[in-house]
This record gives C-alpha cells, structure tokens and sequence, in this order.
C-alpha cells in the first residue's frame, strides 16, 4: 500500500485534502477515488486512509484506523557530519534514514568541498529534508529524521554547552583515526542516545578534534580501512543497531 508524509493533525474519520507533495504523488500512481492509502504525520505511527476525490491538483482523502506501529532503531543516533560534496551528502540523507537515524546536523569544517550559506544552505536543507522524507515513506519509518541547518563547526561546538536539546544528550562520539581510539562497539555500551561526529573528505582537522575531545567526545574507530565521509556514518549506524 502506497505511504505518504502527511504533516496535518490526523484523526480516524477526517476528511481532508492531501498536501501537494503527497498529491502529486498520488496522481502519479494514477490512484483513483476507493484506492486505500497509508498516511503519517511524524507524531507515531500511521493511519489507513482512502481515496475520495481526484482533482485536476487536488486529492481528497478520509482517514481511517490508527495504527500504533513503530519502526525506529531501538536507540536515537544523531549524525553530526562534514558534509560530503555533491551528491553524495544526497545519498548518505536517503541510506541514513533508511538505517533509523534521528536527526543529521551537516557542517561546514576546515576541510569541507561544500561550503554554502545563507538562502543556498537553506535550499539545501529543504532539499536534504525532503530526501529524508521521501526515504521514510519507503522504508516503513512513521518519523522523519529531522535535518538540522548547515552551520560552521565552529559555531557547532558553540553549541555543545549552552544547548538543552535532546540532540546533545547521551554519549559523544568522534570518529578518529588515532591510536588511541577505541573501537565503537567497545565503546557504546549503553543505550543512551548517542551523537557521532564524522568528518568529511580528509577528515577533521587536529585543531577541530581536539575541540572535540574538550567537548566530551570519546575517539572511536570502525575498523582498521578508512572509509569514505559517505561511508563512514553509515557503518557507524549498522554497528550500533547490530549492539541492540
């Protein structure tokens, strides 16, 4: 059964018009008014719904029962990231969320290709948001990671002790090639939530991990291959989801 991203209040017996993504989506299928579909809103779990109306830009819908699914990795990962250039920050948004990540924050490092701001690094993060979206009506997922703005590490690690989101919360940990890292399965022990900094192409500078490390975070490795910036998140979260 086709899903879609449904960001309204959602109620079992509601009549209401589908957004133009989700519209559109649905006109494509070339659904029609009796077919059934699946709708979320991000706020747990999903309800059946059923076509009643095709407009020419306009697609009606009556919701129908609730379903109190989840299908969430069984601890919140926050990938906090230099962003990788051209599309492949595109894919890693699209796999990570198929992995069950809770939210993506891309920046801007010493060493970063990408280097947007302003209204191009919001068009981005639109764009980012939306790929995460269209992953989680793929994947079976009824929240949608939230994509944080493409900020500077600098103004990042700011952050770290003045915020109170739950994105700070947990353990912290930097993917490092240093001696002295620990490996990640070692070292995620627990079921906090965890966030996990990567670099991107070239990785993070020495200044920029030891600002790190004076922030809390805990070297780590996947291994004795370096992998690529894309790469690298991605079997982050495959090795914690294989801890649970």
């Amino acid at each position: 059964m086709p899903r879609f991203f449904c960001p309204l209040p959602l109620s079992t017996g509601a009549a209401l018009s589908l957004p133009d993504g989700a519209a559109r989506h649905v006109q494509v299928l070339r659904l029609q008014p009796g077919d059934r579909v699946t709708l979320f809103n991000g706020e747990g779990g999903e309800f059946e719904a059923r076509v009643t109306r095709m407009g020419r830009s306009e697609v009606q819908v009556e919701v129908g029962a609730h379903a109190s699914v989840e299908r969430e990795a069984p601890r919140a990962v926050h990938l906090v990231l230099g962003t990788p250039a051209n599309e492949r920050m595109d894919w890693l948004v699209e796999k990570a969320t198929e992995l069950g990540v809770a939210s993506i924050t891309p920046l801007v490092t010493e060493r970063s290709v990408l280097r947007l701001s302003g209204e191009r690094a919001l068009k981005k993060q639109a764009h980012w948001q939306a790929i995460a979206v269209a992953a989680s009506e793929q994947c079976g997922r009824n929240r949608v990671p939230v994509m944080q703005p493409l900020q500077t590490v600098t103004d990042w690690f700011k952050t770290l002790g003045t915020s109170t989101s739950a994105t700070m919360a947990g353990s912290r940990f930097l993917l490092s090639l240093s001696p002295a890292s620990q490996p990640l399965s070692q070292a995620a022990g627990s079921d906090d939530p965890i966030t996990f900094l990567s670099g991107p192409e070239g990785g993070l500078s020495p200044a920029e991990e030891a600002a790190a490390l004076a922030c809390g975070f805990v070297a780590v490795t996947l291994g004795p291959r370096v992998l690529r910036a894309e790469t690298a998140p991605l079997a982050a979260l495959v090795t914690l989801d294989a801890l649970k």
